[in-house]
């Protein structure tokens, strides 16, 4: 004889089979969720230059997005804000950025000390987030350099077309000098050959 079905099975099974529904369902929720891409994950500038941080992200609803900025000065927050929303810039950016709804963010005059990673947060409404990091490289501009350094190369010349001006009007002065006191001499020891020539 075979033994009766127990009740107990069935409500495992159902038990096993609602579990089941339920993590295929959480893993589609997950496969829809936040997506972020990053068209250029590096950036180099020079200072003063204005940058747009680039990104596009997709997912359902209005998520939060948050850009964060990390170097060796320190970690802080740049900016929060939602798609449609008034952004919430921190102090130490204030006038300096401007936020896009499709989460990037255009620095204005940057210098050295803005080099670092800079992370942005996606997250949506129900909870599931995704990051992404683009590293900036701000150099100074070499061509200020080059223009210092060919003003002082001309200041130099300057001065040395002077210097040398000086020494050859000192040198045609001291040339006459010269003459005048050799022509003197010559007179005078003429006058005294006379003179010795006269008293003989």
């Amino acid at each position: 004889m075979r033994p009766l079905p127990s009740v107990g099975r069935k409500t495992r099974g159902i038990s096993l089979g609602l579990l089941a529904l339920c993590l295929a369902a959480a893993r589609c929720l997950q496969s829809q969720g936040v997506s972020l891409y990053i068209p250029q994950a590096t950036i180099n500038a020079t200072v003063e230059e204005d940058i747009l941080l680039s990104v596009e992200y997709s997912c359902h609803g209005v998520p939060t997005i948050e850009w964060t900025y990390s170097s060796n000065w320190g970690m802080q927050k740049i900016v929060e804000w939602k798609p449609g929303t008034q952004a919430n810039i921190s102090q130490s950016h204030k006038d300096r950025v401007c936020t896009f709804d499709n989460g990037s963010i255009q620095l204005f005059s940057v210098g050295v000390r803005d080099s670092g990673y800079y992370v942005i947060t996606v997250t949506e409404r129900l909870g599931s987030s995704q990051l992404g990091t683009i590293v900036l490289h701000v150099s100074e501009i070499l061509y200020e350099d080059l223009h210092f350094v060919a003003v002082f190369l001309a200041f130099l010349i300057a001065v040395a077309a002077v210097l040398i001006s000086l020494m050859w009007v000192c040198n045609k002065c001291a040339y006459k000098f010269q003459r005048k006191r050799r022509h003197k001499l010559k007179e005078s020891a003429t006058e005294e050959i006379e003179l010795q020539d006269v008293e003989c």
